[in-house]
């Protein structure tokens, strides 16, 4: 049927120039979605990462104490680590502890971080949040997924690091931008919502190895697999890849 056939030729050739203006990065809004990969694939490609960049997983905002942590992670929602490790010290020697933040004055605290993005949102979200701790927690981080996420400017992103780097539990994956974009482009999701996201990679990994795949991920992001021109040929995993094997298939 030659109408079907100009179909798919002309969706070859759409999918082929928005990729290269960089529209699409291998999710499931492609003509020709991704499949999701194996257990054994996935394993492969873990390991394969953790060669390149080791295991510790412990970014400047994610050491400290749980309160520290979980501060600088709600802090760190689409800003850069280094922005947040610039407030750091005041912030802590003004607030050192839930108690001392709960009582702050509002003006006082977005003075101090008012070089951190969305400020205003997430001044009002630590002083709430430490608050909650305060009155309902005794001035303690919960080490519970349910009783995080009952904490203003915490979502499952945000508790899954939480959890992992202060309590060392874990719970699920934590997926951001850099997790995201790569579990679609790599193969290991089909979907765009974190939530279905995060529930792919839990079933292609063990337990153990959750709260290690967001560290994987973002490092590998950051360093190769960007947005926008990701250095395929020079990537460590580009054979198992599915966003490059397609590519290259494609001519």
């Amino acid at each position: 049927m030659p109408g079907v056939v100009s179909h798919h030729r002309g969706s070859r050739v759409a999918w082929s120039i928005l990729e290269r203006l960089g529209r699409f990065d291998g999710s499931s809004n492609l003509p020709y979605p991704i499949s999701i990969m194996d257990n054994a694939g996935a394993r492969l490609i873990c390991r394969a990462l953790l060669e390149c960049y080791g295991g510790s997983g412990k970014y400047p905002v994610n050491r400290g104490t749980p309160f520290e942590i979980l501060v600088l992670t709600i802090l760190s929602a689409q800003t850069t680590d280094a922005s947040v490790e610039k407030i750091r010290r005041r912030l802590f020697e003004c607030y050192p502890d839930p108690h001392a933040l709960a009582g702050a004055d509002v003006r006082d605290v977005k003075a101090l971080i008012r070089s951190v993005g969305l400020y205003h949102t997430k001044t009002r979200n630590i002083v709430a949040a430490a608050r909650i701790l305060v009155e309902e927690y005794g001035g303690s981080v919960p080490a519970a997924m349910d009783d995080l996420l009952r904490l203003p400017g915490v979502g499952r992103k945000t508790a899954n690091i939480v959890l992992h780097h202060a309590f060392g539990k874990n719970e699920g994956v934590a997926v951001d931008t850099h997790v995201s974009r790569l579990a679609q482009r790599i193969g290991l999701s089909r979907h765009t919502t974190p939530e279905k996201i995060e529930h792919d990679l839990m079933a292609l990994f063990p337990q153990s190895e959750w709260g290690l795949i967001n560290h994987l991920l973002v490092q590998h992001g950051r360093t190769c697999c960007r947005g926008y021109k990701p250095h395929c040929e020079r990537c460590i995993i580009n054979a198992r890849c599915r966003y490059y094997l397609k590519r290259e298939k494609q001519g």
